[in-house]
């Protein structure tokens, strides 16, 4: 859960930080918005490759501890 919200923090920082120089450069509404998301995606993607890795191994662990928990109370159920 934590590396979850570390790698939506640093999108969300980088998104920030991109429109805010789009800003100074003079790009204003919904350019500014598009320009913003575009831009910061790309750069999401090349500087976060290896917190999003761990965000997808966290996320698939969780998967599997939730469907063990379940298939343990189901049997138990059945039981």
């Amino acid at each position: 859960m934590r590396s979850v919200l570390l790698y939506t923090a640093a999108r969300v920082l980088i998104f920030l930080a991109t429109a805010g120089l789009l800003a100074l450069l003079g790009a204003r509404g919904f350019l500014l918005l598009l320009l913003a998301l575009l831009i910061s995606g790309v750069v999401s993607l090349v500087l976060l490759s290896g917190q999003r890795d761990r965000v997808s191994a966290a996320v698939v662990s969780g998967v599997r501890d939730t469907r063990k928990k379940f298939d343990r109370s189901r049997t138990k159920e059945d039981a």
